[in-house]
């Protein structure tokens, strides 16, 4: 009878430690954004927020600005140069990955758009960050090294 006692409190005690866990990988809502260290070459600092509403990621915002505060996706002249180069619109595959990130809650799982590998490891990079602050419960932006 003794061995049933220890064995129910033994239980219990594992039950609380598991659900503790669980509710450590709840994400707070409310607004969390990560963002590149420093600007790239061509002077633009990756960005990625997320909002979050009952554990559940419901808006992403993926982008970058420049030193002014002028943000890539609102600048025409720089899209223009950019599809010319690289046959890409940023819109495009940035609304590609947004869109299959809120839809699957990983960024580990969003495809890769062909030839935007580089972009597409960036927006893992951020939002696994931005996801680790929610997690955390901390609204302080988090400043991630990017490739």
């Amino acid at each position: 009878m003794r061995f049933l006692q220890y064995a129910a409190v033994i239980i219990i005690l594992i039950s609380l430690l598991s659900g503790c866990q669980g509710a450590s990988r709840e994400m707070q809502d409310g607004y969390y954004t990560a963002e590149a260290q420093g600007y790239d070459d061509d002077g633009w600092k990756d960005f990625l927020t997320i909002y979050v509403s009952n554990n559940k990621i419901v808006t992403v915002e993926f982008d970058a600005r420049n030193s002014s505060g002028l943000v890539k996706s609102w600048d025409p002249d720089y899209q223009r140069l950019e599809r010319i180069k690289t046959g890409l619109h940023r819109s495009a595959y940035m609304r590609t990955y947004t869109s299959e990130f809120l839809s699957l809650q990983n960024p580990a799982s969003v495809s890769v758009v062909a030839g935007t590998e580089r972009q597409h490891k960036v927006f893992q990079l951020l939002a696994e960050a931005a996801i680790v602050q929610a997690k955390a419960k901390d609204k302080a932006i988090a400043v991630v090294e990017l490739p």
